[in-house]
């Protein structure tokens, strides 16, 4: 495994990652780890784009469109 080294770090950014950390019950490397692999983790292709658009939308809920009714369908136009 690599290990990096940070410098500079905010004062500010290290004490909330401490926080959070301690919030989630981990040490600060381990949160630190956290974020770093969600941050560059590659994002899935969706597989079925209306099942993406509907699993994006599902906890907004549904709405429930009154549709018309079917009427026949009307003669085409005559060019002649």
């Amino acid at each position: 495994m690599a290990s990096i080294t940070i410098r500079n770090l905010d004062d500010e950014v290290k004490h909330r990652l401490r926080v959070r950390a301690a919030g989630n019950g981990r040490s600060m490397e381990d949160e630190a780890r956290l974020i770093l692999h969600e941050a560059v983790a590659p994002e899935p292709e969706p597989e079925n784009l209306a099942q993406f658009i509907r699993d994006c939308f599902a906890p907004y809920g549904g709405v429930d469109l009154e549709l018309p009714p079917r009427e026949p369908a009307r003669e085409p136009p005559d060019f002649s």
